[in-house]
């Protein structure tokens, strides 16, 4: 993500949050166990950006009390600045040795809430870029999801890694991989947004993930930094975006925008737009009326006002340069994630499957696309992967293909 990573980070601060290292110390002396509490996929969806350790990362705990929120989304692991095929935060500091983020994502959990943790980001060099394959790439992000024991992991694939195929097609590849060997983990694929929905660079990235079987939970753009002002520019931009799903992946638009998502940024953007409370209202309102599957932004980092309030007309990476109290946009996100999305509850007993000979449905067991099962005296095939997904019930946005009686 642009959002001043190149431009501000280095003069940002590295300190973490007291409450978190209070949290981490007393966990520690008590032996308490780290396990993270899964919350809803509706909450992962819903997880602001916060960099735990530049622009000067707020309490997380205090953003909780004050707004609601439960999750956040910890950014950025890069590729060591010196090379490797190892995760880092920022490309310096060593995931193999961190307690600073532990301690963040403990004193959160310890409140209740829960941390997805995103890859890449604007700028840097990214393990796509330096890890040989794909394989290897999915077993750095696997340490970052064994250490946090994260149950959501978040794909920021941009500039200038997603003009490089083969590095976006080690990314794809992991994520698959991550996909398959954590089951009912969320993921989340974010790229940059375009007036049309998503440029070039983001098509292709969608079409590598068709050739490789690969579906995420969504696939998310950034209306901003390309000629955006306010929330009609936005709302046109994932309207575009949605087509491009429908045409890259045979799906209808309900089913598209079910795999569709929304990352912001609040406030002042980098080339000096503008996005304020009530285009966050006007798009969250767009995402829950068309059924999305996420809504977050960057930054909570930046989610406080200014001194002065516009900022003498200058972007700011640790407040939003537009008028606002504390916090205002990250209710936007509770919001999103109090919104229950559509369900179907399956019948709790499946219908006999005869004399099928594919295996039975299971509700806990996770498929991808191209496997086959029973259920009901027909046999299906999954369009893309799905866990917990009834075959042949409506409202589910078509993930079997009934290939008929057996």
């Amino acid at each position: 993500m642009k959002r001043l990573r190149a431009l501000l980070c280095g003069a940002a601060t590295a300190a973490l949050a007291t409450a978190g290292l209070a949290a981490f110390a007393a966990q520690q002396a008590s032996g308490a166990s780290a396990d993270a509490t899964a919350l809803s996929n509706r909450w992962y969806a819903a997880a602001p950006y916060l960099m735990p350790h530049d622009n000067n990362p707020p309490d997380a705990g205090a953003i909780m009390d004050a707004t609601g929120l439960k999750a956040f989304q910890l950014a950025f692991i890069l590729a060591p600045n010196g090379g490797g095929c190892s995760p880092t935060w920022d490309g310096t500091s060593p995931v193999s040795s961190d307690t600073a983020v532990t301690s963040v994502i403990n004193a959160i959990r310890a409140k209740g809430g829960d941390v997805s943790v995103s890859i890449g980001g604007y700028g840097g060099t990214k393990l796509g870029q330096t890890c040989s394959d794909a394989a290897s790439t999915a077993a750095a992000y696997q340490q970052v999801i064994t250490k946090y024991q994260l149950k959501a992991i978040d794909f920021d694939l941009e500039e200038p890694e997603y003009e490089n195929t083969a590095a976006i097609a080690h990314e794809i590849g992991a994520a698959k991989i991550l996909q398959q060997n954590n089951p009912g983990l969320y993921v989340s694929v974010t790229t940059a947004g375009t007036a049309d929905g998503t440029g070039w660079f983001g098509k292709q990235m969608l079409n590598e993930a068709k050739s490789q079987g690969f579906t995420p939970n969504n696939f998310s753009i950034m209306p901003f930094d390309g000629g955006f002002n306010g929330a009609a520019a936005q709302t046109s931009a994932l309207t575009n975006f949605n087509s491009i799903l429908q045409s890259t992946f045979g799906w209808d638009a309900a089913t598209a925008y079910a795999h569709e998502g929304f990352s912001g940024m609040n406030g002042r953007s980098d080339t000096g737009e503008y996005f304020r409370q009530a285009d966050f209202q006007t798009v969250l309102d767009y995402a829950t009326s068309h059924h999305m599957d996420r809504f977050t932004f960057w930054s909570l980092n930046r989610d406080r006002q200014c001194t002065p309030p516009d900022n003498n007309g200058q972007t700011s990476g640790t407040c939003s340069s537009v008028a606002q109290s504390d916090w205002d946009f990250a209710k936007y996100s509770v919001k999103f994630a109090g919104v229950t999305p559509p369900t179907t509850t399956p019948p709790t007993t499946p219908p006999p499957s005869g004399s099928c000979t594919a295996a039975a449905w299971s509700s806990s067991a996770v498929y991808t696309a191209g496997n086959t099962v029973s259920y009901g005296g027909h046999t299906w095939k999954a369009k893309w992967w799905t866990q917990n997904e009834t075959p042949g019930t409506t409202g589910e946005w078509g993930v079997w293909q009934d290939l008929g009686a057996c």
